[in-house]
């Protein structure tokens, strides 16, 4: 059987063709071989490739979720950390590879991950999207990586998702540790957080010289800095130490934006986390205390993320979710599109986070880029919701391998 696959008379939507066109797709060993009218399908047996007809069908760039927790097995960082490793990572497959099923065929694990588990889904151990991963997040003591509860005197120590690192010396050697050790990125806690039981939600976190420290040694290693930063005063403290994206930032104001395009620094919005929390966070055990914080940054998430678009602010899309809210990543391309509009939100979530991760090969439909591709069954101009709905049909190709149906391959495209 021959790996090519034709998909004709397709609408494609992406950020070059934001209000679609019709065009006949081919993958062709991984990659996109081609797009236009020029290819005739007609006769094309079957050892000579799969023909698809994409007519009243939406081909879109594979989704990149920025802002996942893979070894999220849970809502609170205190028992993740305490958890065995081996729980934590079959957890983490499973995730993945439901991420993967829902159309993110690239996702960024910005707290959490290692070579071991990037290993396993490019060799085909476990089914999943192209992973990259920042480890656990930088913390200082005290700080919204910091798990322990006050009175609690525990330690968690396996540091899935944090670890607490003081000092501007000790940061650059586990910076240096991290990115020797294949890590994408590096990941601080930059302000207090909805989920952390001892730190205030407006509380800036780590000292000028730490979060200096952290943005130079990634730098000069070629990588960068995100960070978790919710207030005015929390962001631009980051972006002036050279940090290249923001996570969350859902209470900034009009000069922090502006600091924020004039340094070109991105913006990682993760909206619907606040509102599954806020329909479901006692159910998955969050504490009063949490959810009166998700309750302060609920809604001025959706404003901060609108105005920070409106203003040239680079702003993709991340989810977010811990424990079992994960099924709701589909729900914040909803949201996105309910801020952004369609055409913005499907950017946000293809070539905008491309570009924030630094990657040259995906995020469009184009010759030469990976065929890593979701063909919804519907008219997506028409019928947005096809985008989110967890039961609209889809088709996921990752590198141009039809998920689910072709086995996996041991080492795939581009790994």
């Amino acid at each position: 059987m021959s790996n090519r696959t034709i998909i004709t008379n397709v609408l494609v939507m992406d950020a070059d063709r934001p209000e679609g066109e019709i065009e006949t797709v081919v993958f062709a060993r991984g990659l996109i071989e081609s797009i236009g009218d020029s290819v005739d399908a007609t006769g094309v047996t079957e050892t000579e490739g799969t023909v698809i007809d994409g007519t009243g069908r939406t081909l879109i760039p594979g989704l990149i979720d920025a802002h996942l927790h893979a070894y999220a097995s849970e809502f609170d960082g205190f028992g993740i950390d305490s958890s065995p490793t081996s729980f934590v990572a079959l957890q983490a497959s499973r995730k993945l590879r439901e991420a993967l099923y829902r159309g993110f065929t690239t996702v960024r694990d910005v707290a959490g991950g290692d070579l071991g588990l990037q290993q396993a889904l490019q060799r085909g151990v476990v089914e999943g999207p192209d992973y990259l991963f920042t480890g656990p997040a930088l913390s200082q003591t005290g700080g919204h990586g910091d798990g322990r509860t006050p009175g609690v005197e525990a330690c968690a120590h396996h540091h899935h998702m944090g670890e607490v690192v003081d000092g501007a010396d000790n940061i650059r050697r586990v910076v240096r540790e991290r990115l020797r050790s294949g890590a994408h990125a590096i990941k601080v806690m930059a302000s207090g957080g909805v989920a952390s039981h001892a730190d205030p939600l407006r509380a800036p976190q780590y000292s000028l010289p730490e979060l200096e420290a952290a943005a130079e040694e990634a730098e000069r290693f070629g990588s960068y800095v995100t960070a978790h930063a919710y207030t005015a005063d929390a962001v631009q403290r980051a972006v002036r130490s050279g940090i290249r994206c923001i996570e969350h930032g859902n209470l900034i104001d009009d000069e922090t934006i502006k600091l924020m395009v004039k340094q070109g620094t991105a913006l990682v919005p993760t909206l619907i986390a606040y509102d599954a929390m806020g329909r479901r966070g006692e159910q998955i055990g969050m504490t009063e205390d949490a959810r009166q914080k998700n309750a302060v940054v609920l809604d001025k998430g959706r404003e901060a993320a609108r105005k920070a678009h409106d203003a040239g602010v680079s702003v993709g899309f991340g989810s977010d979710l811990m424990g079992d809210l994960d099924d709701e990543q589909l729900a914040g391309l909803r949201i996105h599109v309910e801020v952004l509009g369609l055409a913005a939100a499907l950017r946000s979530a293809t070539a905008t986070n491309a570009r924030i991760l630094g990657l040259t090969d995906r995020g469009r439909i184009g010759p030469g880029l990976r065929a890593d591709a979701v063909l919804l069954g519907g008219d997506l101009r028409q019928s947005p919701a096809v985008l989110w709905d967890p039961d609209a049909d889809r088709q996921v190709y990752l590198g141009g391998r039809l998920v689910g149906v072709e086995p996996v391959r041991y080492q795939r495209v581009g790994a």
